[in-house]
């Protein structure tokens, strides 16, 4: 049940394993001590070699009696996905989403913290919000970054400057954006880029209740 030291695991297994975390944490809550493969997958709509696949790709596997051991799983999954020192992330745009995602999040993952924010409305900046301070978007420099040991930005912005904030990121040395607004952007191979866009999750809801 020893973990694999060097996982090079596909983006959607990483996924899956946060969602897996999620729910051992919820199982923990409830009093539970082990789980089994077909629990997980019914709560994920998934088949249970799915859940057995992808827990054996991080080296876990549990006994047919008593399923998995929950605090070993999250444990390990923790290993996986955490970095041991943990990482700082940015909110870049707080209008209405921003604040949103920084009030939700905060204090969610231990190894994932908002440690700050950028904006160009001078009425919300130099200031606190959602618990956090606001900078003006000009004090986001290489040297904000490096001494924050900020590696992930949150994009929330208006459209019409998504790429312009994207490439000032970027120049100041980000490795990974999540990228929220309705532009899609391009990035060179050594940054990480992940687009929500609800109007397109919205749209294949539509379509499906539509169709079925």
């Amino acid at each position: 049940m020893s973990p694999n030291q060097n996982p090079d695991l596909p983006g959607k297994t990483i996924e899956r394993l946060s969602q897996y975390r999620r729910i051992l944490y919820n199982s923990i809550q409830e009093g539970k001590t082990n789980i089994y493969s077909h629990e997980l997958a019914k709560m994920m709509n998934l088949t249970s070699v799915q859940v057995r696949r992808d827990l054996m790709l991080i080296g876990y596997s549990g006994s047919q009696s008593k399923g998995y051991v929950i605090k070993d799983l999250v444990a390990l999954i923790g290993n996986i996905i955490d970095t041991s020192g943990g990482q700082h992330i940015i909110i870049v745009g707080m209008g209405n989403l921003g604040r949103a995602i920084t009030s939700y999040f905060a204090g969610k993952r231990e190894k994932l913290s908002i440690v700050a924010a950028f904006d160009n409305d001078l009425q919300k900046t130099d200031r606190m919000m959602a618990g956090i301070p606001c900078h003006h978007i000009n004090k986001l420099s290489r040297e904000f970054i490096k001494e924050s040991g900020v590696s992930i930005a949150v994009l929330t912005v208006a459209p019409e400057a998504t790429h312009a904030v994207a490439k000032k990121l970027m120049d100041a040395g980000i490795r990974g954006i999540l990228n929220y607004t309705s532009v899609p952007l391009t990035v060179p191979p050594d940054v990480y880029l992940e687009e929500y866009d609800i109007v397109t999750s919205l749209e294949k809801l539509a379509y499906l209740v539509k169709t079925h």
